[in-house]
């Protein structure tokens, strides 16, 4: 048994880890990263890359299907499913180097292919390991939740740690879980030829404002994409080509594949946190603001730590550890700055507080401000024109953003760093955007709020007249 003492010991190589792991070392201190499954955790290999690669094969059949507004005839698609799962693996491919166990190893950590379990408060046991560390980040992420449904073990399934290594296109697939996952995945699936079926026990993108996710919601089902909502799973049966779905109210949805998409859980299994004095809650392991638990000397971050479960949440928990651990500073996670994005088309995304949110915590005193995609001119002229930006604004400042349309990923951006610094919505207004472009959107949603005060403002008119009449 080797026994190993270090300054800082990460469990878990995902986004979170591998961010901590790669800083700290960078900054002098000696680190031992463990990882006993795929290095680059979920997002790469499971999650976000796959996913987004998956849905850019399907943009690119859905483009030839419908470019005839353009000028350009429409053709039929030929997907080749095979070849589609090929790109997804292809880009993993390229990104991997940057998540490899080399490159860690290049940059002085200490890289242990092994799970890792507590044994004591302060040690760490990992094979033939085991590991002392004046600090512990724990970051070993979530995988997909498998609901005691009643005959789900009796019927092959899928969830996102298989579906990107299936070769097979499926002819009708079965999606239960109707949020962010399943709805992209419903449909790059239907663009890629097969029939889907979505089933959600709620209403779908449920998190999401409802105006915002209706926008998104008819874009689907205008593809083909059947949404079942308010259909609560009894129990499932069939077998491999032949599954059905009968839900509590008497629906029943036949189909030959079947996709859970029904949320995730925290990965604490492996980690023997009792033997460490570590508490765990219903959605992962307890911590306070500073992301530590109720161990001192260990923290948790990402998707384990119980919060939001975003790769880019995880990367900013990362900053706050090595403030926190490497410097001795006083550091405090938010949440109200943190943005996401769901990447349908339209696509969906989000900062800080929905418009019912904001309106249950200020009441009159906040504004909702909005501007349509339909009066962006490069919208118009890529014929992009659904979907629209709302802004939440107390006092002058923004509380929150919703945009759903053309490239919504891309503009929320802003309106996080407007809610990460504070800023006010005078200073968006100043800001001069090119035209045409989609982001001119962020700047015009700032004007909308400001027009009322300018163009409908009596006393404004007075002075501007007063002005014209001394002006020689």
């Amino acid at each position: 048994m080797e026994r190993i003492r270090t300054d800082l010991l990460v469990i878990g190589a995902g986004s979170g880890g591998l961010s901590v792991a790669a800083g700290a070392a960078q900054m002098g201190a000696q680190v031992v990263l463990l990882e006993g499954h795929e290095m680059g955790g979920d997002c790469l290999n499971y999650g976000c890359v796959p996913s987004k690669a998956l849905i850019a094969s399907a943009k690119a059949a859905h483009g030839q299907a419908h470019s005839a507004a353009f000028g350009v005839a429409n053709a039929h698609p030929q997907v080749d499913y095979a070849a589609a799962k090929d790109h997804v693996a292809e880009v993993i491919a390229q990104i991997a180097p940057m998540d490899s166990q080399q490159r860690f190893e290049g940059l002085g950590v200490r890289v242990i292919r092994d799970y890792g379990r507590f044994i004591s408060a302060t040690e760490v046991q990992a094979g033939d390991h085991v590991i002392t560390a004046r600090r512990v980040v724990i970051a070993t992420g979530s995988s997909p939740l498998v609901p005691p449904i009643p005959g789900i073990d009796t019927v092959p399934f899928d969830t996102n740690e298989t579906l990107f290594a299936l070769r097979e296109k499926p002819e009708h697939l079965l999606i239960i879980g109707g949020g962010p996952i399943g709805m992209e995945m419903a449909q790059a699936h239907v663009r890629l030829g097969c029939r889907v079926t979505v089933i959600e026990g709620d209403r779908a993108l449920n998190k999401d404002d409802p105006e915002a996710a209706a926008v998104v919601l008819d874009a689907l089902r205008a593809e083909g994409v059947e949404i079942a909502e308010g259909a609560m799973v009894d129990h499932v049966s069939g077998r491999a080509g032949t599954i059905e779905v009968a839900a509590k109210d008497g629906r029943v949805f036949a189909g030959s594949h079947l996709l859970l998409a029904v949320g995730r859980k925290a990965n604490t299994e492996r980690l023997n946190l009792p033997a460490a004095g570590i508490e765990t809650i219903r959605t992962g392991i307890r911590t306070d603001a500073a992301l530590r638990t109720t161990n001192r000397r260990v923290y948790a971050i990402g998707d384990v730590a119980g919060g939001l479960q975003f790769t880019h949440v995880a990367g900013y928990h990362a900053g706050v550890i090595i403030r926190s651990a490497l410097f001795g500073l006083p550091s405090r996670a938010r949440t109200a700055h943190i943005p996401w994005a769901t990447y349908t088309d339209p696509e969906l995304a989000q900062v800080g507080m929905t418009e019912a949110q904001a309106r249950d915590t200020y009441g009159g005193k906040a504004e909702i401000v909005r501007f349509d995609y339909a009066h962006n001119d490069r919208a118009v002229a890529e014929r992009r024109t659904a979907g629209f930006i709302k802004v939440m604004v107390v006092k002058g400042r923004p509380v929150g953003a919703t945009i759903v349309g053309h490239q919504a990923g891309e503009l929320i951006n802003l309106w996080a760093l407007a809610l990460a610094n504070n800023l006010k919505m005078g200073q968006i207004a100043g800001m001069v955007s090119p035209y045409p472009s989609i982001g001119e959107l962020n700047k015009r949603v700032a004007g909308a709020y400001f027009s009322p005060r300018l163009f409908d403002n009596q006393t404004v008119k007075r002075v501007v007249g007063a002005v014209q009449r001394w002006i020689p």
